[in-house]
């Protein structure tokens, strides 16, 4: 069999082909110095950076126009120290509800109550000691209890009791914040995952009714989300079930929900919030985005693109 010769191959100009990268897309080289402004104007327009970007005209537009921002947070987001951003955010009126799971309530209260959170689970574990401490369970059961006499939803009756109780860090509570500005805080719980169902002050009927009703408010929130948008940091399952069902049960009882923009940002990539949040709801409708990064570094780069534009 004769050898394969490639002096018959056909070329062409690169001159004339299309290319996904050009120059003008380049990253840009920041003097000593230079403002946030001229970092962030610095980012290459490719991949990530350009989908950032995406995000935070997204939200900004959505501002200007008055249509709904929610921002879902796992608890991994509170503990990381970013609670000041989250509450600059709302305090800015960029934020329009707050959604939760039940471990973001237990560090939330920990920081506006101790100044500190999140302990040492597996020396914990050895004795029997993991997520045994008193004035968490106590504080927050008691607080869910007392609200839903109030017909208070699990967010609020927990923020509400940080609002009226004499804790020495409660500006740096979220919920706090929350409730002083009259932003829902919608806490999904399931039963037995959080340290303060261990505790006999948990009442599982008042927990759930709270947050059954937390559901319902974050139904309406989301019904609300035609021309908006709703980012996901950190919940890989819960907040990302939530929100899909959400979506549904608003769209089943008539509300058009089809040019809206979701972004997830995680530390790696999970199937949940993918499906469930970038990209099912979405189809055909709106765009998603799914930004991988730490946290810590990824939600000050967005709330500070955020604020830059934001009057």
């Amino acid at each position: 069999m004769a050898e394969i010769n490639l002096n018959k191959i056909k070329t062409y100009s690169l001159k004339k082909r299309k290319s996904k990268i050009n120059l003008k897309e380049f990253a840009g080289v920041c003097s000593k110095g230079v403002s946030f402004k001229g970092f962030y104007k610095s980012l290459p327009h490719i991949l990530a950076a350009e989908n950032l970007r995406a995000i935070a005209d997204a939200i900004i537009l959505s501002c200007k126009n008055k249509k709904q921002v929610i921002f879902m947070l796992g608890a991994h987001v509170i503990k990381c120290g970013l609670s000041p951003l989250i509450i600059e955010l709302i305090n800015k009126g960029v934020i329009k509800c707050i959604c939760l799971n039940g471990a973001g309530v237990i560090h939330d209260f920990e920081i506006a109550y101790a100044g500190f959170t999140s302990e040492d689970v597996l020396s914990g574990l050895e004795n029997g000691n993991f997520g045994m401490a008193k004035e968490t369970a106590e504080f927050i059961n008691s607080a869910i209890v007392d609200g839903q006499k109030k017909g208070f939803g699990l967010g609020r009756s927990v923020g509400q009791a940080i609002k009226e109780g004499n804790l020495a860090h409660k500006n740096l509570s979220i919920l706090h914040h929350a409730v002083k500005k009259a932003i829902p805080v919608c806490v999904s719980v399931a039963i037995g995952t959080d340290i303060i169902h261990q505790h006999p002050s948990f009442d599982g009927a008042a927990t759930g009714w709270a947050s059954q009703k937390d559901f319902k408010t974050f139904v309406e929130m989301v019904s609300l989300l035609e021309g908006g948008v709703i980012v996901n940091f950190g919940s890989a399952v819960i907040l990302p079930e939530v929100f899909l069902k959400a979506l549904n049960l608003a769209r089943n009882l008539g509300f058009k929900i089809k040019n809206f923009t979701t972004a997830n940002f995680d530390m790696i990539y999970h199937y949940r919030p993918a499906q469930n949040l970038v990209s099912r709801p979405t189809k055909g409708c709106g765009k998603g985005f799914y930004i991988i990064g730490h946290h810590e570094i990824m939600l000050p780069l967005l709330t500070q693109a955020i604020i830059e534009q934001v009057k």
